[in-house]
């Protein structure tokens, strides 16, 4: 849906020649023209009007003198820097662009007719004059000579298989009369055709194709070549052939004319000669011919050149040149180039540029040169608001095909409605002003302007044949002529409709390098033509105009990128720099082919869009592979040749945030991002909605709510309390309704009836009540914008818990039938607050007889299957209080019409839960009503649950909601009431107390002094026994009674205070009591807890010697000693205490000295493991440089070694248990030399030793004192000395095993080792950790506990 732009054009008059132009080509490097008449030939720059250099055809006799001679050919030769070019006379001649000599390179005696070069210059075709072709290389050297017309249709002739005459096959639609039908005679050329032959290569120079008209018949026929000179394939007869040919440079399709008995066409051929598609000329039958096609050289746009047949009143002939392009099937007239009458002004060369495929070059019979330079352009209307109908115009010669996109999308070549003009359209434009941005005008070929705006008449909402109206067509208001421009309606160009009735245009300036504008509006004395108000001298040639709507601005563009600002609407137009918000000037760094205004952060930017798919925002650079974008309200829209679709807020970021922003891949929920087809361009975005018009390659188009722009609009419309909009959106493009409350919880709670009221739909609600999840969708579905506050939700209770509520209180009380559902929360509340069942019955039987008349009376709930789902879709399903409620539906049906019933509310509420939880849930209401009701509607067979029903109801209440509990396995209120069933049922209850461990709800349920209470607790003891805990069970057994059980329970649990205390209570006999101590000091001592042992046989088994042993061999010298003097026994210090001491002192010195020593081995260790890891490091980065993919395992996390022979596969292990990770952990901190994380093992037995050594301070000082005490003072000193080493020792070591900044291994690699590679794998590094560093934190030091005196003074 593009049209054609004329960005520039070029005219030069300077040229003058003897003659006329009778060939001419563009030089790729230079861009100067060579232009070959019947004299000379002549190199022209138009861009500087100089004449280059110039020759004479005639002074070597190439041509005779008299101009009676012809130049048949002309090609520039890049390589050779020559042009080549063929005479009729039958001269090949190459001549020098640098000398400017002629060399004549062959000749044909029998002349030449066209000269054809392949598009790689390696061949030249010839056609002769005897009707041959000559081929030969760049050299010159033949290759072959072949005849034009042959009788062989060529290597591609089609194969007959033999299949029935042609009388006898299928002849489709035509019927049979097809196989009697005569073949029509192919009727001869026209009589104004020049019978020369035509040569058009393809573009990959493997095939050629040649035009002649065929000696037999006199009518074209169209042969096709290799570059073999064989011939290939020819053409079928085709009636009314004409002589322009023209291969599609990508190959596809040969272009040539026909016309026929009621129009004049174009047709394709494919390259088997077959015809291919056509269009047809908007001519009539005879009144033009077609002179020649061109196709550019990216094949998207053909040139038909066409002459009028019929002279005017002067005997001149009329000349255009039209631009056709192609669209889902579909050609379009896009430009109509009319050079009336004037026979100087007629062009007589036409071509396209070879290096520019949107730049036609023409030369004038009068020597004129003009160059015209287009481009591609959406014509869009700029409106900002929602009256903007998001039209699109497309331009298809007289008509303009509008399509306005918020009512409809509509498929080109058909469009919303039609506007017929009375000449070809050359450009639209949208008018931009707000509010009115739907009107149009056209400027035409014949040099007028025609204004369509809107009908202000009373729409029709239907048409004559009952269909409905979607768009309303734009009227004819008005056609204004422009005086100035009737010669040369091409010379205004980048036409913007600034107001009503005020246009603003370029034309050429009064230099080639100089533009004017020119601003017109209705002239004083005739308001049907528009006069030059203003205008305005702009140094530069404009190629590109822009108006903001918004802020009135109009943008220039320079050829050179340059950046103008226009200022129109003020007394003194005027144009100056565009600056930024500093003063500082804004270019292009290249001239843009796309612009558009938008606000960047409140300040104003203008973005370009090059024809390398550069996007620019001034001089910065935003993104590099942008095929198309588009402003729409706040909101930047690009597609990207790797089909991705991108939408910027404008107003959250900087230039700076959205160059990152464009350059970023995007996440998982990142919403500025989507897929889309590959090849996809934008069309519109329409304002103030979500949709996104793109169109295809092939041009059909595609509709993409983008989420960024869909979430955006959402978030407006909960802002302003539009709910229903919201909702109808997110449920037609499948966004999570969970949005509406997370986008602001408070206000959606706030005003949650008018969420209610405006969805106005039960199934709406429901809808949004199922949906509900405790996710919040703001913070992973749809991120909040950067710049928005983050909304707290509510602090009490769950979300799904909160909104459920919430909207069930606002529809009850919307609802006059509120009170049933009190009434039955309050049944509920009785019943699990555990009254009587009694109560309960009664209470629910006067809340139904209360409200009687009130149900009977009142309308029918609207709400109820929202408020049942309210129930349902809680985290805890009140699946009793929804069952209660259609419960009372059904005893007290609604009498209104429509209501639901008992019927459609259980239907409903088995759609919501499995019919079986249901069943089981309407059973523990212990209603059998309620039960049958939900058992009905269930697939249950009657005999399965009848019987069952019957049963219970045969049973004592108590126990049958014991039974119906079991059933439920809800076992907690099966105890509670199967207590209350007497005593015969006490053994049941136990056995279920037993079965489910409910020993702690079993004791709550019976009083303290009953018999039921103590065969509970035994149970309970039994049970913590089993458990390992019993010294728990002895308490048990205690308070109940059960002294021998508890005595045995503390016993074995080594409780001994507990069980001394039970065995006094008892009490036991002297001697049992002294026989049960020494049992509890023998499991103490066992424990190492000889302090509580030596107690025991102190004081209960009155044995002081096995007392004051027990202290001694648990080193507790100072209470031994006590104990010692107490009883009167000086006897055992010589003979076990002083012996245990030297002993003692000689078992800490073994210690110290071992533990020591392997401190020593261990910190040697990790002193080289370091330095070799260091260096396998720095070896390895300055081999293989910074971007070494294994440079990372060489961190300071890792201990990889050179030729270790262990590998990383532990850091990889997949644990799924504690036990299994500790077991890794294990294996990964190996003290093994060479293992991965041998410096992590050695630091943790480092840590280890120290820490030991560390906790022998206070052992270490009891010690001293008693070896002082008894004199072994030596020993003492020694002792002393060495463990003060050792802590010194191990202290001094922490600095090193654990350097400061440790943690923080990742600091550059700096120092006079280091090189360049090593630094910058540092700062990567710092900046990525790799994950194996990950795996094992580094230990933390020690802490020593320097505060603990345990020197002596006295031994220093």
């Amino acid at each position: 849906m593009r049209n054609l732009k004329l960005l520039k054009s070029l005219c030069s008059s300077e040229l003058q020649g003897l003659g006329s132009p009778q060939c001419f080509s563009v030089r790729a490097d230079t861009g100067s023209l060579l232009v070959a008449s019947q004299y000379s030939i002549t190199e022209y720059d138009p861009r500087t009007g100089q004449v280059v250099s110039e020759a004479s055809l005639t002074a070597d006799n190439f041509l005779p003198e008299d101009g009676s001679g012809a130049v048949v050919g002309l090609q520039d030769l890049a390589e050779l820097e020559s042009v080549c070019l063929a005479t009729a006379g039958g001269d090949v001649v190459l001549f020098s662009l640098n000398t400017c000599q002629f060399e004549c390179v062959g000749s044909v005696d029998s002349g030449l007719t066209s000269m054809s070069w392949s598009p790689d210059e390696e061949l030249v075709t010839l056609t002769t004059g005897q009707e041959t072709i000559i081929m030969m290389t760049k050299d010159f050297e033949p290759i072959t000579e072949i005849r034009i017309h042959q009788d062989d249709f060529g290597e591609g002739k089609f194969i007959t298989v033999g299949w029935g005459k042609k009388e006898t096959q299928f002849h489709g639609s035509e019927g049979k009369q097809a196989a009697q039908r005569k073949i029509q005679e192919v009727q001869p050329a026209a009589g104004w055709d020049d019978r020369r032959p035509r040569v058009t290569w393809r573009g990959d120079g493997q095939l050629f194709a040649v035009s002649a008209v065929c000696p037999q018949t006199g009518a074209r026929k169209v042969r096709v070549w290799n570059r073999e000179g064989i011939l290939q394939a020819t053409s079928e007869p085709v009636n009314g052939l004409e002589q322009a040919l023209c291969w599609k440079p990508s190959g596809s399709l040969i272009a040539s004319t026909q016309r026929h008995p009621n129009k004049h066409s174009v047709v394709f051929m494919e390259k088997n000669g077959l015809l291919h598609g056509d269009f047809t000329l908007p001519f009539s039958k005879d009144q033009a011919k077609v002179k020649e096609l061109l196709w550019n050289s990216d094949s998207t746009v053909l040139a038909v050149w066409v002459e009028d047949m019929t002279a005017g009143e002067d005997g001149s002939f009329n000349t255009c040149i039209q631009l056709w392009t192609v669209g889902n099937y579909h050609w379009y007239l896009k430009q109509s180039l009319d050079f009336g009458r004037d026979p100087q002004k007629a062009p007589v060369c036409v071509c396209w540029d070879p290096e520019h495929p949107l730049k036609l070059h023409l030369v004038t019979r009068s020597w004129t040169s003009i160059t015209y330079d287009w481009g591609w352009t959406t014509e869009r209307s700029p409106g900002l608001d929602a009256t903007d109908n998001a039209s699109v115009a497309v331009i298809d010669g007289d008509k303009i095909l509008v399509t306005t996109f918020r009512q409809c999308v509509v498929p080109p070549p058909m469009c919303s409605f039609e506007l017929q003009l009375k000449s070809a359209v050359n450009q639209v434009t949208f008018l931009c002003q707000p509010q009115r941005t739907n009107e149009l005008a056209a400027f035409t070929a014949n040099g007028q302007i025609s204004v369509y705006s809107q009908d202000s008449r009373e729409p029709a909402e239907k048409t004559a044949d009952e269909f409905r109206i979607v768009s309303r067509p734009l009227v004819l208001r008005k056609t204004f002529s422009v005086p100035a421009l009737q010669d040369d309606p091409l010379a205004l160009r980048q036409m913007l409709w600034l107001q009503d009735e005020l246009f603003l245009g370029v034309s050429t300036g009064l230099l080639p390098t100089t533009s004017t504008l020119k601003m017109l509006h209705p002239a004083q004395n005739d308001s049907d033509a528009l006069a030059v108000r203003s205008e305005i001298e702009v140094d530069g040639v404009v190629v590109s105009m822009v108006h903001c709507s918004q802020s009135g601005t109009v943008a220039l563009q320079l050829e050179d990128g340059q950046i103008r600002k226009l200022l129109w609407d003020c007394p003194e137009q005027s144009v100056e720099d565009w600056c930024d918000s500093t003063g500082c000037k804004m270019n292009f760094p290249v001239p843009c082919v796309q612009m558009a205004l938008c606000s960047i952060s409140g300040e104003e930017y203008l973005l370009g869009l090059t024809d390398r798919s550069h996007l620019y925002a001034g001089e910065t650079e935003l993104a590099s592979n942008v095929s198309s974008f588009a402003i729409c309200n706040d909101f930047l829209l690009i597609t990207t040749h790797s089909h991705t679709c991108r939408c910027l807020q404008l107003s959250t970021l900087s230039v700076k945030g959205l160059q990152a922003a464009l350059a970023s891949i995007g996440g998982q929920n990142d919403e500025t991002l989507r897929r889309v087809e590959r090849g996809s361009r934008i069309v519109t975005v329409v304002p103030q909605d979500t949709r996104v018009i793109l169109q295809m390659p092939r041009g059909n188009l595609e509709t993409v709510h983008h989420r960024a722009l869909v979430l955006a609009q959402l978030r407006r419309w909960l802002d302003d309390l539009k709910f229903r909009e919201a909702f109808e959106c997110m449920r037609k493009l499948r966004i999570n309704l969970n949005l509406i409350y997370d986008h602001s919880p408070k206000v959606f709670l706030e005003n949650i009836e008018t969420f209610i009221t405006q969805l106005n739909s039960i199934n709406h609600i429901n809808l949004f009540l199922t949906e509900l999840r405790e996710e919040d969708t703001t913070s992973t579905m749809y991120p909040r914008p950067e710049s928005t506050p983050v909304q707290l939700p509510p602090a009490s209770g769950l979300k799904v818990d909160v909104v459920c509520d919430a909207l069930r209180s606002a529809m009850e009380s919307m609802d006059p039938n509120k009170s049933v559902i009190q009434h039955i929360v309050t049944y509920l509340n009785c019943l699990t607050n555990d009254l009587d069942s009694f109560i309960a019955v009664k209470v629910c039987r006067l809340c139904r007889c209360n409200q009687q008349g009130d149900i009977k009376g009142s309308p029918p709930s609207r709400f109820c299957l929202s408020i049942l789902t309210a129930h349902v879709k809680k985290t805890v399903p009140e699946l009793e209080v929804a069952l209660q409620k259609v419960h009372e539906l059904r005893e007290n049906p609604p009498e209104a019409p429509g209501a639901v019933n008992a019927e459609e509310a259980l239907k409903y509420l088995l759609f919501l839960v499995n019919v079986n939880d249901l069943y089981e849930h309407s059973l523990g209401t212990y209603d059998f009503d309620l039960v049958l009701m939900v058992a009905e509607k269930s697939q249950k067979d009657p005999k399965e649950y009848l019987p069952f029903l019957n049963m219970l109801k045969s049973l004592e209440l108590n126990y049958q909601r014991y039974t119906i509990d079991r059933h439920l396995k809800r076992y907690r209120k099966a105890l509670f009431h199967l207590s209350k069933c007497g005593e015969e049922h006490f053994p049941e209850a136990l056995q279920l107390v037993k079965e489910q461990k409910l020993y702690s709800e079993a004791l709550r349920l019976f009083t303290t002094n009953s018999a039921h209470y103590k065969a509970l607790s035994c149970a309970y003891a039994e049970h913590l026994v089993e458990q390992q805990q019993v010294e728990q069970a002895g308490l048990l057994l205690w308070r109940c009674g059960e002294s021998v059980g508890a005595l045995q329970a503390f016993a074995s649990s080594s409780s001994w205070r507990n069980a001394i205390c039970v065995a006094q209570h008892i009490p036991l006999p002297p001697d049992q009591l002294a026989l049960l101590a020494r049992d509890l000091a023998e499991k103490l001592t066992e424990q190492r807890r000889y302090s509580e042992a030596a107690l025991l046989l102190d004081q209960y088994a009155k044995d002081c010697e096995e007392a004051i042993l027990a202290l001694i061999t648990g080193a507790v010298w100072e209470e031994a000693l006590r104990l010692t003097y107490m009883h009167n026994r000086q006897d055992i210090t010589e003979t076990n205490l002083k012996p245990a001491l030297l002993e003692a002192v000689n078992t800490q010195a073994a210690f110290l000295e071992a533990q020591l020593a392997t401190f020593s081995r261990h910190r040697t260790r990790l002193a080289v493991v370091r330095e070799q890891k260091q260096k396998a490091r720095l070896d390895m980065l300055d081999e293989d440089g910074p971007d070494c993919p294994d440079a990372e395992l060489y961190s300071e996390a890792s201990s990889v070694m050179t030729g270790s022979k262990y590998s990383h596969s532990n850091s990889r292990i997949s644990s799924r248990s504690s036990k299994n990770r500790r077991k890794a952990e294990r294996k990964k901190l190996s003290l093994k030399e060479g293992s991965p994380m041998e410096d992590r093992a050695l630091m943790c037995a480092l840590g280890e030793i120290i820490t030991t050594v560390d906790k022998m301070r206070e052992e270490v000082h009891n010690l001293l004192k008693a070896l002082v005490l008894f004199q072994f003072d030596k020993q003492a000193e020694k002792l002393q000395a060495a463990f003060e080493e050792a802590l010194q020792t191990m202290e001094t070591a922490v600095p090193e095993v654990w350097p400061e900044g440790l943690q923080q291994n990742q600091a550059p690699i700096t120092g006079p080792n280091s090189t360049a590679n090593t630094i910058m794998a540092s700062f990567q590094q710092q900046q990525q950790r790799p994950a194996a560093s990950q795996d094992a934190e580094l230990p933390a030091p020690p802490k020593m506990r320097n505060g603990v005196k345990w020197k002596l003074t006295i031994l220093k």
